[in-house]
């Protein structure tokens, strides 16, 4: 048996959520108040027959054992199951004892270096640097909450202090990264006429440093090379100070700098971490996922700032929706809009009530994106849009919310100053369904996403008949005018049946349309399977019309239920529930007009 499988089989979920909930007996379920928000009501549910949780109120999240220590603990998967493993006398396969060793060895030469770093910054050598940090508003006691040290020029301070330095040994400092060796075998120290950062794991622990030039050299910034204990990617400036404001707001505000995380905790903004300057990863994103509902960046606002944004954007939309898949806890990621020219250090010193608005009005990613994005490009010309979709339409159609996707996709559309089902027409079927889009059994998408021209053998027979009748009889259109352009799935007829209302001829739709389409408008044009007269045509395509809207309904009936989790032993929310009324309702209604459209014989 898998070790998961086996913890789950030996742990109670009742057991495990009542050490630290209050849970009375609630039919097949236990109840209690959640433990991730505030409320008078009780909304959170455990489940003993399935071993699983649910908050349905503010939260809107569950799961089973490890989500639940994941979040209420604020670890990742790895330490909950270990936490977890620990507690069902479960053996999971441990590290080598010598891999063990030697991770302790470096955090122990680290937090020896630390102590030296911080003690020359007290020293007069470091008076320089302390009258900088004075000078960006950082305190005394900032200094010492974060450690702050400085690394004296030389290329021998910290070797010699370590030499002298019983808790250490220079083999370990070199694996550390804190001392290189030479090719003629000489070892020096790596930082040197630096302010020293120490950059702590989430268990408090110093993994590697950030040294920042103070003479005006380049690089401004060099960190600790990547090392056993330390890689910045995985890593957030800040997060073992900031997890506990992190879980209680439910939201982590992002930046670039580690000035940036010092001035926000100084100025009591605790929730705030750093990505030291790298594009958010997925495994920056792991570190908050089970703590916050809400990621905001925060970077800053020079074309640089604007620039880093971009690269983090386009790095991270994509570990954010992996996220947010299979998941009811959506993480949402919003982008704050600084003044240009500021960067977040000089707005929370100078201007808080400016951060806080920045931060509370912070735009979803997608918004930020598409701006930003259609910016780059000379949308004035077919070029320009092309190069602009082809870099956000596979941002929206990896989205896992269809009705975003639906909203994006306009968005963008009228972003492009083109209409939606032009858009779509002339990139092919994008937003595909959702069995097109479910896994297979293997992990893969049965269907990938397609932004190429609809290939010819795709077709939908009954929405090109409607097409073909009209096209025949355009006068018919007056018949159906009750009919929206959402019925048709394919994008190339839905934009078809558009334009045929707002053209009086074929000549002038052959106009409206675009060039993309022309093709498309010979073939059904083409078809001869429409009725030989008006009046079987205004009877053929009635009937059409409404079958394509019983189907359109059905999915919409599919997707409503495929929103919430089907669990008759608690109530659907009342939007849910009015929703799944009023389509039952208006495809009753369809049913009726079929009947008279197809009358029995």
């Amino acid at each position: 048996m898998p070790v998961v499988d086996d913890i789950r089989a030996r742990l109670d979920i009742v057991e495990l959520v009542s050490a630290s909930v209050e849970l009375k007996k609630n039919g097949r379920n236990f109840k209690g108040l959640c433990p991730f928000h505030t409320e008078k009501t009780p909304s959170f549910i455990v489940n003993p027959e399935r071993q699983t949780w649910r908050c349905f109120g503010a939260c809107a999240t569950g799961g089973d054992v490890f989500n639940f220590v994941m979040r209420k603990e604020g670890v990742d998967f790895g330490e909950a199951l270990r936490r977890l493993a620990d507690a069902a006398g479960v053996e999971i396969a441990r590290r080598p004892k010598e891999q063990v060793d030697q991770e302790d060895a470096l955090f122990g030469v680290n937090a020896v270096a630390t102590d030296i770093y911080h003690d020359a910054l007290r020293s007069p050598e470091g008076r320089t640097v302390m009258d900088y940090l004075y000078g960006r508003g950082i305190d005394d006691r900032m200094i010492d909450e974060f450690k702050l040290g400085y690394s004296p020029k030389g290329r021998d301070y910290l070797r010699s202090h370590l030499l002298s330095s019983l808790d250490a040994n220079l083999d370990h400092a070199v694996q550390a990264g804190l001392l290189r060796s030479g090719e003629d075998g000489s070892v020096r120290d790596f930082f040197f006429g630096r302010l020293m950062v120490p950059i702590f794991d989430p268990r408090g622990r110093v993994a590697g440093f950030g040294g920042r030039s103070m003479d005006g050299s380049n690089p401004k910034y060099i960190n600790t090379p990547a090392t056993p204990v330390f890689d910045k990617q995985a890593m957030l400036y800040g997060m073992e100070k900031a997890a506990q404001h992190v879980r209680d707001q439910e939201t982590v505000v992002i930046v670039e700098g580690y000035m940036d995380v010092i001035a926000a905790h100084q100025h009591g903004y605790k929730n705030v971490v750093a990505s030291m300057g790298t594009a958010l990863t997925e495994r920056q994103v792991s570190l908050v996922r089970s703590m916050a509902k809400m990621v905001v960046l925060a970077l800053d606002a020079d074309a640089a700032g604007q620039e880093a944004t971009l690269r983090s954007l386009e790095a991270s939309w994509q570990a954010m929706e992996r996220r947010r898949r299979g998941q009811r806890q959506q993480i949402a990621l919003r982008i704050a809009n600084l003044p240009s020219g500021r960067d977040p250090d000089d707005i929370i010193r100078h201007s808080p009530d400016q951060w806080d608005r920045a931060v509370r009005s912070a735009a979803p990613y997608m918004d930020f994106l598409i701006t930003a994005l259609v910016r780059r490009h000379d949308v004035s010309t077919s070029e320009g849009k092309a190069s602009a979709a082809e870099s956000l339409l596979p941002l929206i159609v990896s989205m896992g919310n269809a009705f975003e996707q639906d909203r994006y996709f306009d968005k963008l559309a009228k972003a492009l100053g083109v209409t939606r089902d032009a858009l779509q027409a002339s990139v092919g079927k994008l937003l595909p369904s959702r069995r097109e889009r479910a896994p297979t059994r293997s992990g893969a998408s049965s269907a990938g996403p397609s932004v190429l021209p609809l290939a010819a053998s795709n077709r939908e027979p009954l929405e090109e008949y409607v097409l073909a009748i009209l096209i025949k009889w355009p006068e018919l259109k007056e018949e159906i005018s009750d009919h929206p352009p959402e019925e048709f799935t394919r994008a190339e007829n839905r934009e078809m049946f558009t334009q045929l209302f707002s053209a009086s001829t074929i000549e002038e739709l052959r106009q409206h349309l675009d060039e993309t389409l022309l093709d498309h408008l010979a073939y059904l044009s083409k078809l001869d399977l429409t009725p030989a007269d008006r009046k079987s045509g205004q009877t053929a395509v009635l009937q059409a019309l409404t079958r394509l809207r019983q189907r359109h309904l059905r999915e919409q009936q599919a997707e409503i239920l495929e929103s919430v989790e089907m669990d008759r032993s608690t109530p659907r929310p009342k939007d849910i529930e009015e929703s799944i009324v009023r389509v039952n309702s208006r495809l009753k209604d369809s049913y009726r007009v079929g009947v008279r459209a197809h009358p029995p014989r």
